[in-house]
């Protein structure tokens, strides 16, 4: 059974990557910014998970979370992410709300990848993804979004030069848009519901090696071009 460490699974998807991946018998890492506020997870009363603290946006307490989770970790997904808020066309883009979703969206990923790399490496055979959006793809043809849609696109570099810069580790890197989700973010009208889309990303997960690090999927595991 693998070590899981999830970041962001207060709710929605990462909610239900906890759940599955402790139904499938894994220890899971469950991290939230606020552990006041995971009353989801901790009513699941799943098996073998544990619940940390770590906020994404917030590199010291990202260390800091990095420094109490001992030993090797076998999969790392960085699920939190945020809007960046309702004003996001180019007449109204709320400014301070840009800067706060470029340090969670796209900073973020990065000091984790940092902070736990030493867990991967551990681990003999480590895999690292990010949850990322379509709507960071230069193909995807839709306007608006400012905020969320460059926040996702620099992570999207992020991760791909993560992949080279480690290639020589025994870590594998990947992006994944996770689907349109009928969750909070995605409304109830969304494509397809968490339980999909984490099943969807699971498979992904196994599949992930050093040949195909830094790929970019669709939760169907198929390739999403940029």
């Amino acid at each position: 059974m693998a070590r899981v460490l999830i970041a962001g699974a207060s709710r929605g998807i990462g909610l239900e990557l906890a759940k599955q991946y402790s139904a499938n018998g894994d220890d899971v890492v469950a991290c939230v910014r606020d552990t006041d506020a995971a009353k989801l997870l901790e009513d699941a009363s799943l098996a073998n998970v544990t619940i940390e603290q770590m906020d994404v946006g917030e590199p010291g307490s990202v260390e800091a979370a990095a420094k109490r989770i001992d030993g090797a970790i076998d999969i790392v997904i960085v699920v939190a992410g945020v809007t960046g808020g309702m004003k996001q066309g180019i007449d109204d883009v709320d400014i301070a709300e840009w800067h706060k979703a470029i340090d969670v969206n796209t900073i973020g990923p990065l000091m984790v990848a940092r902070a736990f790399k030493p867990h991967l490496v551990q681990s003999g055979d480590g895999k690292f993804m990010i949850l990322t959006s379509q709507l960071g793809a230069s193909t995807w043809p839709m306007g608006g979004m400012y905020i969320y849609s460059t926040t996702k696109a620099a992570v999207n570099k992020v991760g791909q030069i993560i992949a080279m810069d480690w290639k020589d580790q025994p870590i594998s890197v990947s992006l994944m848009h996770p689907g349109y989700v009928q969750t909070d973010m995605g409304g109830p009208n969304a494509e397809i519901t968490p339980q999909e889309s984490a099943s969807g990303i699971r498979n992904v997960v196994a599949g992930m090696s050093k040949e195909n690090s830094g790929h970019f999927y669709k939760w169907n595991g198929d390739i999403h071009p940029w």
